[in-house]
């Protein structure tokens, strides 16, 4: 037998300029799905690739760190930049 997990659903105001809002009702209407439904599978996708870009920080967290301006001033020295 499946478990069955009831999640509660809350209601939240967004605000979008009116080009965006406007896509997204015609994409709603085109693929038959809610607004909330795409918003949703949206933030959940954003969600995903943030845990996806932690892991793979921790994964690099030992290696040995190079900044920006070092960097910027060894291409000025070979005339890179």
């Amino acid at each position: 037998m499946l478990a069955t997990i009831n999640y509660s659903l809350m209601r939240t105001t967004i605000t979008l300029n009116d080009k965006v809002f406007r896509a997204l009702k015609l994409r709603a209407a085109e693929s038959d799905e809610s607004v909330s439904k795409i918003v949703e599978d949206a933030v959940k996708y954003q969600i995903l690739e943030d845990l996806e870009d932690i892991e793979d920080a921790k994964k690099r967290q030992n290696e040995p760190f190079y900044s920006f301006d070092d960097l910027v001033s060894e291409f000025q020295a070979e005339g890179l930049l």
